[in-house]
């Protein structure tokens, strides 16, 4: 009943109202040319890696056929217990290995949870915030979806992301640390960026450090970064009805549809058609959001770049556990301030 009186609106929601839609969604005044440029260029670096990355999973394959190879004949865990139980030891094993290294963990930090997520909640793996006291800890969902094998490539840089040292250390700290921060800083002001970029920053890190050592993980990792980079593509491309660039290996010249994103997501990712398909109509649905994760891990790592830069012309050591934690401190920001807050650090 609906279709019929929507023929003929847009599908996007054309610039005015997507700069507004994207400060929302990153506390910025964002320039969304420039945003759609940057998100091309990363797309094809990642394609690059990608492909690098897939010989030394496959020789001769291409990423697709590399990670189709990893879901059916990869490292994987039988058995929806079992899996459970896998996560939580790799989380514990994080913070273990992070805490006076990289982090300096208040106690209550140093309890997550792997669960289970029940029937019917979101398709994708998330995470709870512990309760005011902790008395109820930070937790991680995996739906199964009807699964009882679980492909590993594909879910250790994801728990990074939601787990440890993703997601929870930075909001079970702002929870610890409420009592010196604002409700708006820690809950009702949340800005999705800084949320989502430290948590791809997180997978980053671990990446940096050696983590990712699980056959065919880096490539999980490097697929789960394409995806962002083709949400800022696609999403700043509907919304604004932008061309596809004429060095575009799919559409070039097009003007951006629905159906012309999600063919190429469907090209250029590892995920499956479902998923993709509810990501487009996600996009569709909440302009700006989708690249609020990669334009987030922007900021965050040029505020480390600077930082670090900052220390040495004064010719002091930089410390990136102290970093991190006075980072983890700050509370939620905008990208407007936020790599200027990092960078003071």
């Amino acid at each position: 009943m609906y279709l019929p009186q929507a023929e003929g609106t847009p599908d996007g929601v054309g610039a005015d109202r997507y700069r507004v839609g994207a400060r929302r969604w990153t506390g910025a005044d964002l320039e969304p040319q420039e945003a759609y440029d940057w998100g091309w260029s990363q797309f094809r670096e990642l394609q690059e890696q990608m492909r690098a990355e897939a010989e030394q999973v496959l020789p001769g394959s291409s990423a697709q056929e590399a990670m189709r190879h990893l879901d059916q004949d990869g490292e994987a865990i039988e058995g929806v217990e079992e899996i459970r139980a896998w996560l939580q030891d790799m989380m514990d094993r994080a913070i273990a290995d992070l805490d006076g290294t990289h982090f300096d963990l208040a106690t209550p930090l140093k309890t997550v949870e792997a669960r289970i997520a029940p029937p019917g909640s979101a398709a994708a793996p998330y995470y709870t915030t512990p309760s005011q006291d902790f008395s109820r800890p930070g937790r991680t969902w995996l739906p199964t979806l009807g699964r009882t094998r679980f492909p590993l490539w594909n879910l250790i840089s994801t728990w990074y992301h939601e787990g440890v040292p993703g997601h929870h250390l930075q909001l079970a700290q702002w929870r610890y640390l409420s009592k010196d921060l604002s409700m708006y800083q820690t809950t009702v002001g949340g800005v999705s960026a800084c949320s989502e970029g430290w948590a791809l920053y997180a997978e980053r890190l671990m990446d940096e450090l050696g983590y990712l050592s699980t056959p065919g993980a880096r490539l999980g990792y490097l697929d789960a970064q394409n995806m962002r980079a083709i949400r800022v593509v696609i999403d700043i491309g509907m919304h604004l009805g932008l061309r596809v660039p004429g060095d575009s290996p799919l559409g070039a010249g097009q003007i951006w549809t629905p159906d012309l994103a999600l063919e190429f997501f469907t090209a250029h990712s590892g995920r499956d058609a479902e998923f993709l398909a509810s990501e487009t109509i996600r996009y569709l649905s909440g302009p700006g959001q989708a690249i609020s994760y990669k334009l987030g891990e922007r900021a965050w790592l040029a505020g480390r770049d600077e930082a670090r830069a900052a220390h040495a012309a004064s010719g002091s050591e930089f410390d990136l556990k102290s970093w991190h934690m006075s980072a983890l401190s700050l509370g939620s920001l905008g990208l407007d301030d936020l790599t200027d807050e990092l960078a003071a650090l």
